[in-house]
């Protein structure tokens, strides 16, 4: 079980990484309002399988340095374009730019409100 964290704050955390691993095209997705899986997805790309394990490991450090949590599970790989971190109230959405675009999730989520975009 993930102990009690402020979600936004998670989410922000995560984004520090992406952006310092230089993740590109991060998006902060507030989903409250359409779904009640989480709070928040975080969605970024990465240019490579190399990159994206990167940013995968450093995101689990981080987390667990800074609230003391796990991700609940990991879905996918690197080598297949998304890798899905999921820390319960936020769901981090990695993927090679044209898997991301195949599966548009911004697109089908487009009801959730934008709080951070960085191209």
């Amino acid at each position: 079980m993930i102990p009690e964290v402020d979600s936004l704050e998670l989410a922000r955390s995560v984004i520090d990484v992406l952006a310092d691993k230089k993740g590109e095209n991060i998006v902060l997705l507030d989903i409250r309002p359409v779904s009640i899986l989480a709070d928040y997805f975080v969605i970024a790309s990465s240019a490579s399988h190399r990159q994206s394990r990167a940013i995968v490991s450093d995101v689990k450090v981080r987390i667990k340095e800074v609230f003391d949590v796990k991700p609940l599970r990991i879905e996918g790989e690197p080598d297949s374009g998304w890798v899905l971190m999921d820390y319960g109230g936020v769901v981090v959405h990695l993927f090679e730019p044209e898997v991301r675009a195949y599966y548009d999730l911004e697109g089908l989520w487009r009801d959730g409100r934008v709080v951070v975009r960085m191209l």
